[in-house]
């Protein structure tokens, strides 16, 4: 037992460095953990180095690993924002899902894959991974622009559309996974699974809160209770026939309307993506790269059309709504890839015997190319935009009601004093203390919170962005004394665009003669963007630093 023991630990410890360094590759060429993850999966496996023995323990940490996974799905499952964006988000979804799936089959058909498989891949195309979308908007600071709200509402509703897949597939996999199956036995999954959720739905009610404030006294208790939470649902979903994987999601639900849900979701986030890299070891271990070189040509083909079809069924559902083709196109590209849900969904395919090991190696092998793809996509999606951008003008309506509404007002009622980028704090104080001069204002932001906070202030606001040349270059600036852009100069690793240099360069191309006013967070971009003609650089952290000493001094 002593020496079993240590070739097992031996074993995680060599797959953890392996994944390290693997990771560390990936991070240089900005991909995320799950291509590097999938990458040590098929490194160690049989076909290559060989570092997976100690199977039973790997597969148990990935059964683990998909209930922590779920229950954080199910913990951040925001059905508010699906309702708050209404149509469009589950238009977008639904009709993604839709397109996807039925083209996806069909192509499938044509390459030659069996039926029952083609569906099962068809539908393992439809999912867009969420951890990585949201990550790359965040770093890009565009989640809170409309694409990214909209992008997050379509990936919700496909959150939802992945739980009923998953829902039907275990039912699917009782009643016809083995020969003894019946409608008696799909019919007790179901029963099953409505009484849990009645069991889940009065712990909401009645005890989920005070439970949590207890817990919540003690951090560590409450990742603890968190995980074994996961893991009893979990255990209890399979023991009762519909599957950890639903089973783990509920137990994340269960917990959702609690004020503790998002302190949960930071501390487990680290535990989710370590889990994950066993998930991934698991799968890889089990794939034949002899098979998999067999599956390179569907797979390329299979890539193209989620890279490419993918962000056109998005784009042509958004045009026909009444989007913009900017919103469309950027919204569009956040779907250019498939989810660690696709892996998951053919893997309980092969698991029940729907579908041949070779089909598990397909979709791995799509999710490697688009993944990777789609990360440079999304990265660098303005400057793909502009070279992009006069071939899409059939995704465009010639009135874009959804964001063209302001701008027509905007036309007949032009006689303002300052606009205003940027509608954070700092812009809305300086909004604020104009208006109090007197001064007629006009604020521009892309996210609809901020417009609707700053027109609850009694001033004008219109949906636009300093990075959109086209935007810019459009507006009426007859009679204004001075463009003031509060938008902060912040570029990380993935955001390309920077704010203040587009908005000089529309407001060149715009032919506007005032005054330009820029904010800078760094002392070292003022001099360079009084050079590109800006008139004053504003320095607000400097200005309140001196205000502040100038305060001490004074007491």
């Amino acid at each position: 037992m002593d020496t079993t023991f240590a070739s097992v630990f031996y074993e995680i410890a060599i797959l953890i460095l392996l994944a390290s360094t693997v990771g560390f590759v990936g991070l240089l060429a900005r991909q995320p953990l799950v291509v590097a993850f999938i990458a040590v999966g098929v490194l160690a496996g049989p076909d290559a180095l060989g570092l997976v023995s100690s199977t039973d323990f790997i597969e148990t940490l990935s059964k683990i690993s998909i209930a922590v996974l779920l229950f954080l799905v199910g913990l951040k499952l925001d059905v508010g924002l699906v309702r708050s964006l209404g149509k469009v988000a589950v238009a977008t979804g639904l009709g993604q899902v839709t397109f996807t799936a039925f083209f996806g089959f069909l192509i499938c058909l044509a390459l030659g894959i069996e039926w029952r498989t083609s569906i099962y891949v068809a539908v393992a195309l439809t999912f867009s991974s969420t951890i990585i979308i949201v990550k790359l908007l965040s770093d890009k600071q565009e989640i809170s622009a409309l694409h990214g709200k909209i992008a997050l509402g379509f990936l919700i509703v496909q959150d939802i559309f992945v739980v009923l897949a998953m829902v039907t597939l275990s039912a699917l996999g009782v009643g016809l996974g083995n020969e003894s199956g019946s409608f008696a036995d799909v019919a007790m999954v179901f029963a099953g699974g409505a009484g849990m959720v009645a069991v889940i739905v009065l712990f909401i009610r009645y005890l989920a809160d005070p439970l949590l404030g207890l817990i919540s006294r003690s951090p560590e208790l409450m990742v603890i209770f968190a995980v074994g939470w996961a893991a009893s649902l979990a255990a209890l979903g399979d023991m009762l026939g519909f599957g950890k994987e639903l089973g783990g999601l509920l137990a994340g639900v269960s917990l959702a309307s609690t004020q503790y849900r998002e302190a949960i979701s930071s501390r487990l986030a680290s535990l989710r993506d370590f889990l994950l890299l066993f998930f991934f070891i698991n799968l890889g271990s089990s794939l034949s790269l002899t098979a998999i070189g067999d599956q390179i040509g569907p797979a390329i083909v299979l890539s193209i059309f989620v890279l490419i079809g993918n962000p056109l069924i998005v784009m042509a559902i958004m045009g026909y709504m009444g989007y913009r083709k900017r919103t469309g196109f950027l919204a569009g590209l956040t779907v250019a890839q498939i989810s660690e849900f696709s892996l998951i969904f053919m893997a309980m395919g092969v698991a029940i015997g729907h579908v041949p090991d070779g089909a598990m190696g397909l979709v791995t092998l799509v999710g490697l190319v688009t993944i990777a793809v789609s990360v440079y996509m999304i990265t660098w999606s303005h400057r793909l935009y502009e070279v992009c951008e006069p071939y899409l003008g059939i995704f465009e309506r010639r009135n874009a009601r959804r964001e063209s509404d302001d701008a027509a007002t905007l036309k007949s009622n032009s006689n303002y004093d300052f606009v205003i980028f940027g509608l954070g704090r700092y812009g809305c104080r300086i909004g604020h203390r104009l208006q109090e001069k007197g001064y007629k204002l006009l604020g521009i932001d892309f996210d609809p919170e901020a417009l609707a906070d700053w027109r609850r202030m009694g001033m004008d606001a219109t949906f636009g962005d300093a990075t959109d040349p086209e935007f810019v270059a459009h507006l009426n600036l007859s009679g204004v004394k001075a463009v003031i852009s509060a938008v902060p100069r912040e570029r990380g690793a993935l955001t390309e665009a920077d704010p203040q240099l587009a908005l000089l360069h529309g407001l060149d191309a715009a032919n506007y003669k005032g005054k330009v006013f820029l904010s800078v967070q760094k002392m070292a971009d003022a001099e360079d963007l009084l050079k590109r003609g800006a008139s004053v650089v504003l320095k607000p952290f400097d200005d309140a630093a001196e205000f502040a000493v100038e305060q001490l001094i004074e007491t």
